[in-house]
């Protein structure tokens, strides 16, 4: 059968910036694509779609339209690919080379010298679990399901995850004034399953479902004035009668901005995710990160002795 691929292009809302960094496990990361004048992180993953049969007229499919394959025993829907192969409808049994080829006298071979012999495994209705082994000549290689890879893609981009707000100072809001040596309160002003996490997303397609989960690993503030402040968390917003101790994310301005560009020091705060996924019998991880900037003045008060 014929394949196809249509793109899916889904847009996260950043407010400024998106990174992707190397995946780890069976994966490839996303690509995030990020439109200079909206700050928008456009993320484009392929949808394995089933063109149709180009010998049945009735059958036109096209452009995805048939929708991905779906894989059946005399159960129902079963994944497509696992760790036992990829599932074949026909046979019933899931398909893998074998590994050795036995010689070409061996029965399985039907008398034929071109392709391979793959081990076909067939479940045992009589006791869920268990596969019955038998091996079987293929000319060419079966069709595969969709990817797992693809689908853990698909997962991360309906979490439309986004950079938090930035909460800052005990007024909340980033314009105002910051005092030197006095802490201030950094956190993440709308915090949400987007913005801090955890969410979890779920993709089925042709049998197969992948589940993938965002944790936020650790916000950096990198606060304008050559010093980072690293917290594991979306920080404690200010309210009054709270004690600086009561802060789990804060920092203390040694010099004021008086000498910085529009009398401000840009901070810039970058949050890390890990997106751990699994499902069609492999797993991986995905790291993200999304950055958001905002502006502060820091003053400082002079105490003046009178004799």
């Amino acid at each position: 059968m014929l394949t196809v691929v249509r793109r899916l292009v889904v847009a996260l809302a950043v407010a400024a910036l998106c990174v992707t960094a190397p995946a780890t496990g069976a994966s490839a990361d996303p690509e995030c694509h990020v439109n200079p004048l909206t700050g928008t992180c456009v993320i484009e993953v392929t949808d394995p779609g089933d063109p149709g049969d180009p010998d049945d007229p009735g059958d036109p499919g096209g452009g995805g339209g048939g929708g991905p394959r779906v894989c059946e025993d005399w159960d129902g829907p079963i994944d497509c690919e696992s760790e036992l192969g990829t599932w074949d409808n026909d046979r019933s049994c899931y398909l893998e080379v074998a590994d050795p080829q036995p010689p070409k006298s061996d029965p399985a071979w039907e008398g034929n010298s071109d392709g391979e012999i793959y081990r076909c495994m067939i479940p045992n209705p009589a006791s869920p679990g268990s596969w019955w082994t038998t091996y079987v000549w293929l000319g060419e290689p079966p069709e595969a399901g969709p990817d797992p890879a693809v689908l853990a893609q698909q997962a991360v981009a309906q979490m439309t995850l986004r950079a938090g707000e930035i909460g800052m100072n005990p007024s909340g809001e980033p314009e105002a004034i910051s005092i030197v040596g006095v802490p201030t309160w950094l956190w993440v002003a709308d915090p949400d399953e987007h913005t801090v996490g955890p969410i979890t997303r779920s993709v089925t397609a042709g049998g197969t479902t992948v589940t993938a989960t965002g944790t936020l690993d650790e916000i950096v503030w990198d606060m304008g004035e050559g010093h980072e402040v690293t917290c594991d968390g979306p920080g404690t917003p200010w309210s009054e009668g709270r004690s600086d101790d009561e802060a789990t994310c804060s920092y203390s301005y040694a010099r004021s901005s008086a000498r910085q560009p529009d009398l401000e020091y840009t901070v810039t705060a970058t949050s890390s995710w890990t997106i751990a996924w699994e499902g069609g019998g492999e797993n991986g991880t995905i790291p993200l990160s999304f950055t958001r900037s905002a502006q502060v003045q820091v003053g400082e008060i002079q105490a003046i002795t009178i004799g």
